[in-house]
């Protein structure tokens, strides 16, 4: 896969109901992210449908470290 190769795609899954894929994308914005899904050829020919969702680090992650470092 192009994507992954180029680091565009950071990780893909599929759904447990078999429904689709997830990508997990090295995307800092939602126009980032739209700009890579539209180099797959499913997107290019109209026949995917995708959901763009940002995703970002765990807030409470950064309590439980700083309390486990003092």
């Amino acid at each position: 896969m192009g994507l992954y190769l180029e680091g565009d795609v950071d990780q893909w899954y599929v759904k447990q109901d078999n429904s689709g894929i997830v990508f997990i994308l090295n995307a800092t914005t939602e126009e980032k992210a739209r700009a890579i899904i539209g180099k797959l050829p499913a997107a290019q020919s109209g026949i995917m449908d995708f959901q763009i969702v940002g995703l970002g680090p765990l807030s409470p992650l950064r309590t439980l470290l700083s309390q486990t470092t003092k």
